[in-house]
């Protein structure tokens, strides 16, 4: 066998990989593997020079990899590791140590470790057949990097000896500095993956991260606290705590997943019976979720959007563009009610209900996302699972002669996303 394996399977194609990896990604992973050489090498030459604290690097090290390993899947495939966050970060600030007094290293020492910290955590993670987490590991190097090269320099025994105050408040600022950078780089990345709006994209990993991130602050102050009295044993300790968090996180997370999988599974029973054509809901909902990152809608708008449009078209045939204005508001009404009766998604028993409303004339007039749903319904009526462009042509066409049923700037967006593949990597 030529260019395969003994099992007669192909083998995975390498370049293709990385080939498929966008420039963001590229550029996040260049600089982490470039500011990692060059730690390494630094810590090397360091390491001849004076006396290092291999204690406290393999006290560290070995907390980073824990808490790599425990990794948390967030809301909309994000990835988060917040023991190891504490962990480097910690590191990053420590300042001094019973019987040691002041500790003295540079950043790229904290780099190093945090580096081998994070890869020794995620090996379990490819052994186990899962994603490696490169680029949540590089934001995460980045971040600490950051953070350790402000901070390190500024460490000497007049630092320690000032008012405890003085040194809180440099740690909250640098705390608050490295949350920032990691929520600036995750929404840099996220608004390449799914084609949002930085600015949008921003907006949502800050209202997501915060509470995740008041928390890694505040353990880190502690951690860094108590260690002057503490010593090392206090990481040990911090363990309990800081996994009864990430299992609160956790939880949330799953319930949120398992509510949409949930949800999904619903809008497939329509189809399962045969009343809809099989595909429609899920079409329905990627085109307008797509149509609506287009016109910047927040990521909890979306959500909202992706579950109206799973479980917007409760008919037979699924084409409510043809039948009549009134059957099309009872159709809708129906389906709200249903949605309704569950006590926990009334937005989204709205956007369903007015999603049979005009986009001009009516009274109170349509949310947007309504109008995004009663575009790409009727246009996934029309054209179904085919890939025909004139097909795809002419029912855009339709929609933009009809400007009274019809939102102008959902027909334009909606145009610009029907003809390119929705985006599904996350």
């Amino acid at each position: 066998m030529t260019g395969g394996t003994l099992t007669g399977r192909p083998a995975p194609d390498r370049v293709a990989y990385w080939q498929a990896l966008d420039s963001g990604r590229l550029l996040l992973i260049s600089a982490a593997a470039m500011l990692v050489t060059a730690a390494f090498a630094g810590t090397v030459l360091d390491i001849q020079s004076r006396h290092l604290n291999w204690r406290a690097a393999l006290a560290f090290g070995g907390f980073i990899a824990f808490g790599e390993l425990l990794r948390l899947a967030l809301p909309g495939g994000r990835e988060a590791a917040p023991i190891a966050m504490v962990g480097a970060m910690a590191y990053a600030l420590l300042m001094s140590l019973p019987k040691e007094g002041v500790v003295h290293y540079n950043a790229l020492l904290v780099i190093t470790v945090s580096a081998i910290g994070m890869t020794v955590g995620a090996l379990p993670h490819i052994a186990a057949g899962r994603p490696a987490g490169l680029t949540g590991m590089c934001t995460r190097l980045i971040t600490v990097a950051c953070v350790a090269f402000i901070f390190r320099t500024f460490v000497s025994a007049s630092f320690v000896d000032q008012p405890w105050e003085f040194a809180f408040s440099i740690m909250a600022l640098l705390v608050i500095l490295g949350w920032l950078v990691e929520t600036m780089v995750g929404a840099l990345i996220r608004a390449d993956d799914v084609g949002a709006r930085f600015s949008v994209a921003m907006w949502d990993e800050m209202r997501l991260q915060w509470p995740l991130g008041l928390a890694v602050g505040a353990s880190v102050i502690i951690t860094v606290f108590g260690a002057k009295d503490m010593g090392l044993m206090e990481l040990a300790i911090l363990i309990g705590p800081l996994l009864v968090t990430q299992i609160a996180f956790r939880r949330y997370a799953g319930i949120r997943a398992t509510y949409l999988q949930t949800v999904r599974s619903l809008a497939r029973v329509t189809e399962v019976a045969g009343y809809v054509e099989a595909g429609h809901s899920r079409r329905v909902s990627r085109l307008a979720v797509a149509v609506g990152r287009g016109l910047g809608l927040a990521e909890k708008e979306l959500l909202a959007l992706e579950y109206a449009a799973l479980m917007h078209d409760p008919i037979p045939g699924g084409a409510t563009v043809l039948v009549s204005p009134a059957d099309q508001e009872q159709i809708a009404e129906l389906g709200a009610e249903v949605i309704r009766e569950a006590g926990v998604l009334d937005d989204v028993a709205t956007l369903v209900r007015c999603q049979s409303w005009p986009a001009r004339g009516h009274v109170p007039a349509p949310p947007l996302g309504s109008m995004v749903i009663r575009a790409a319904n009727a246009f996934d009526d029309m054209v179904g699972s085919s890939t025909d462009r004139d097909r795809s042509a002419a029912a855009l066409e339709r929609l933009r002669l009809d400007p009274a049923e019809y939102d102008g700037r959902v027909v334009a967006v909606l145009a610009e996303v029907a003809g390119r593949r929705v985006s599904s990597r996350l």
